[in-house]
């Protein structure tokens, strides 16, 4: 590493060459001006407060102004790493007048040509804390765009360098993806308050690294102890939450603002007169050991890597696996059956090696954790690298939490191909579905880690997901024995994409077996179109939105006083929703059926535009979310739009490969409830006479209790519906029940119970259109038309008679069981 070595950035963290940097800051500044105008201190109280700040263990400053040629050279003789901030009014609405716009971007622009990239420069940040009320006078989409166009002028002056912007809470709403880091000011004085907001900050965060560029409090109102305990914690919850590193505001109480010297504040580590504060030793102490003390006593931990024929990129494995920095760890291998020299290669490094024959993926995750002995056990792909303190946040996470399995992050590595940069913007990736900023509801098996004995509870894997679908079946698994499962973004891995497209497409449909496959086990998962209702929100790359965008809400508070302003996107509506499933080309494929129906019947026409409209859907979804990938920096503008092509074609490809794997594996939308068996669905009554008193809702539980042991799923009433429970035997059909419940003294009670078909709102509007259809069609003559409308009008009332029946036949046999445990009434089915 040489002096004019500049920091980047590898997923979530900074490196200083090959090292891992992390940020250990201060700010410096603002400063009175000088009478020669120099608006930073004498050359000799610069050299003394670097030297001193090095002394201490800082590795970084940050500067509100760019710094001249003499302080940037001080910073680098003292191994100083700056945070260069370019002042500019936005403190005034500054996009109404279009001249001081342009001044603004001429003057970024000077300012870095004036630095000639020196190499004491590790970020430049184009803006900090445009306040709320600007932002919303000008429009969250007029500033994000203003601040893209300062990000890329910076990037054109000095392309090396990393460009941010700083944002805080109130502004939390930017969306600003295409800055290298992400970085807040955060001032809160719960220890408890800050680490839950850290954990929000890393979601918006996503793939960059997190910077805190401003913690600090006030020693004069709070006290100088008070000061070194408060930044003491906040300094610590900030590295063990993940983040890059932090800039404690300042190192001096010497602060210049708006003209004047501020005296009522002293935020700073030493006095005016330069004079140490109890804070400094803490926060030395704290940057001293990141991003963990010393002394912490880890929990043991099993890495277990499954492979098969994995040769050609294990080795990757192995040597990341080495370079972890966690302290107590052992490495299995599970060679699952493999016919290359995947055995050979792992032989190398030493660690232990299980072979068996080959049984799937569930079967060698099982071998894994039976032979472990750590108290954790960790699986990592044989496709994936970890970041060296991938351990180290996972054993923290199990420490701090009583969650019985943690994920993390799995970020695309660079340098795999341009097509495989592509697949990781694709849809269908492994990515986590979060239902807050801590916990999970799903974690990708590439990298994923539970306690031993929560294993051991569920049973481990079931060996039938020989593929995929394993990790889904897992987390569900737990969830169903009442577990909670963490998130931790820093515990991260690098995980290989596919690089062709052929290969892309057979991934995706795998995956849409593996659904068939899971849907068959938990059918109450999906809905009766086949698709998986997750609680949570998918968090990665490569996520499809719905049509239209751009219906985001920004929550303000009234007035735009809340301290706290985040971007909420309410769901979509049931039709766009519908747009996201596979099943979607079904209906462009029905719709090309009834449009050929023009040539027996000339109004038929008018289906080429519902035609076009559906098969137009999908493509504007495609663009649109395309739109959103991200490339290296260095592509030029004409691989760019070639990689959005490719993506495009991706975002409408990966559908139809999961549609196709899920309809040859029985996951269809006409698909049969396992074991249904039907009768015709008409209106039934049940009594039953119960000698033991029950709360009526108990009597509801137990109908409902007895239909969960099927594979069906099972609704409850709303607050505004008068039935109970309903079952549906697909999308057209169902039947639901009411329950009554009489009292006739002594706890005795009379149960009635009525159970009554229903066509969906859908079953509806098909039957009236064909009927109406076919009505017109015989009205007009078309009798070839007419006919082959009736007999679909024919084959749909049968469809709903049997989903109705089906759902039916099962309300028949548990209320029949249930009431096997009663002495009925003679006058029990009526």
């Amino acid at each position: 590493m040489t002096p004019s070595s500049r920091v980047t950035t590898q997923g979530k963290f900074l490196y200083l060459g090959d090292e891992k940097f992390w940020v250990r800051g201060v700010t410096y500044g603002t400063f009175a001006p000088a009478p020669d105008g120099s608006e930073f201190p004498p050359d000799e109280t610069v050299r003394k407060d670097f030297a001193a700040m090095a002394a201490h263990g800082f590795n970084s400053v940050r500067t509100y102004i760019v710094p001249p040629q003499r302080v940037l050279d001080e910073a680098l003789r003292h191994g100083l790493r700056v945070m260069v901030g370019i002042p500019w009014a936005q403190h005034v609405t500054f996009l109404d007048d279009r001249s001081q716009t342009r001044n603004i971007q001429r003057a970024v622009e000077s300012a870095v040509s004036n630095t000639r990239q020196h190499p004491a420069i590790f970020a430049w940040t184009v803006g900090n804390e445009i306040p709320q009320s600007v932002v919303r006078w000008h429009g969250r989409k007029r500033v994000e765009d203003f601040i893209e166009s300062l990000f890329h002028i910076v990037k054109s002056r000095d392309p090396e360098s990393l460009v941010t912007y700083v944002n805080f809470p109130t502004t939390e709403y930017l969306q600003l993806p295409f800055l290298d880091l992400c970085c807040y000011n955060v001032y809160l004085e719960s220890r408890s308050t800050l680490e839950a907001y850290l954990a929000r900050l890393q979601n918006i965060a996503g793939e960059r690294p997190l910077l805190m560029t401003e913690i600090g409090l006030d020693s004069r109102r709070k006290g100088e102890d008070e000061q070194a305990r408060s930044l003491g914690w906040q300094v610590r919850s900030a590295f063990a939450a993940g983040c890059a590193g932090s800039f404690v505001f300042a190192w001096t109480d010497e602060w210049f603002r708006g003209g004047f010297d501020i005296r009522d504040w002293d935020f700073g580590l030493t006095t005016r007169e330069r004079k140490p504060k109890p804070a400094l030793t803490t926060v030395s102490q704290c940057y001293a050991e990141v991003p963990f003390s010393s002394g912490i006593e880890w929990p043991t931990i099993s890495v277990v890597v499954c492979t098969y024929n994995g040769s050609r990129t294990i080795r990757n494995t192995l040597d990341g696996l080495t370079k972890l920095t966690y302290p107590d760890y052992e490495v299995i291998v599970v060679d699952d059956g493999s016919t290359d020299h995947t055995a050979s290669i792992v032989r190398e490094y030493g660690v232990r090696l299980i072979q068996t024959t080959n049984h799937g993926l569930s079967s060698a995750r099982n071998t894994g954790w039976r032979a472990a002995s750590g108290e954790i056990v960790a699986y990592i792909d044989d496709d994936a690298w970890p970041d060296p303190d991938w351990l180290t946040y996972l054993g923290y996470t199990f420490m701090s939490t009583a969650f019985p399995a943690v994920g993390g992050l799995n970020l695309a590595p660079p340098g795999d191909g341009f097509v495989a940069e592509c697949v990781a913007n694709a849809p269908g990736g492994p990515v986590h579905v979060l239902v807050s900023d801590r916990e999970a509801e799903h974690i990708p098996g590439c990298n994923m880690a539970f306690r031993r004995t929560a294993l051991e509870a569920v049973g481990g894997f079931d060996t039938q997901f020989r593929v995929a679908g394993d990790d889904v079946d897992i987390c569900w698994k737990l969830q169903k024995r009442g577990y909670r499962i963490g998130f931790s973004p820093a515990s991260m891995v690098w995980h290989h994409r596919r690089n062709s497209v052929r290969t892309y497409w057979r991934q995706q449909k795998g995956y849409g077996k593996a659904e068939a496959m899971l849907h068959h086990k938990w059918p109450e998962k999906y809905n009766m179109t086949g698709h998986v209702r997750w609680l949570g929100r998918i968090y990665g790359r490569g996520v499809t939105h719905p049509l239209p965008f751009g219906r985001s809400r920004v929550y303000g508070g009234v007035w735009g006083t809340a301290p706290f302003q985040s971007l909420y996107e309410p769901a979509p509506g049931k039709f766009l929703s519908l747009a996201l499933m596979p099943e979607w080309y079904l209906v462009v494929i029905m719709l090309v059926f009834v449009s050929g129906l023009a040539t027996l019947w000339s109004p038929f026409t008018l289906e080429w535009f519902f035609l076009g409209l559906a098969a137009a859907i999908p493509v504007v979804q495609a663009l649109r979310n395309a739109r959103q990938a991200t490339f290296t920096s260095r592509t030029s503008r004409l691989r760019r739009a070639t990689g959005y092509g490719i993506v495009t074609v991706l975002y409408l490809m990966q559908p139809l490969a999961r549609l196709m794997g899920r309809l040859c594996h029985g996951l269809t939308p006409w698909r049969r409830p396992a074991g249904a068996e039907t009768v015709f669905p008409r209106p039934r009554r049940f009594s039953l006479w119960s000698e033991t008193w029950r709360a009526p809702d108990e009597w509801v539980r137990a109908v409902e209790s007895a239909l969960l042991e099927e594979p069906v799923r099972v609704f409850r009433g709303t607050d505004f519906d008068p039935w109970d429970l309903e079952t549906r035997g697909g999308i057209l059909g169902s039947t639901r029940l009411y329950v009554g419940v009489e009292e006739h003294g002594a706890g005795r009670q009379m149960v009635r119970m009525r159970t009554c078909p229903r066509v969906s709102p859908y079953g509806v509007v098909f039957l009236l259109l064909l009927f109406l259809s076919s009505l017109a069609a015989a009205a007009d003559g078309a009798w070839a038309a007419s006919a082959v409308l009736g007999t679909m009008l024919v084959l749909l009332v049968l469809r709903i008679v049997q989903e109705s029946g089906d759902a039916a036949a099962l309300f028949v046999r548990k209320i029949e069981t249930l009431t096997e445990t009663f002495a009925p009434k003679p006058e029990e089915n009526v």
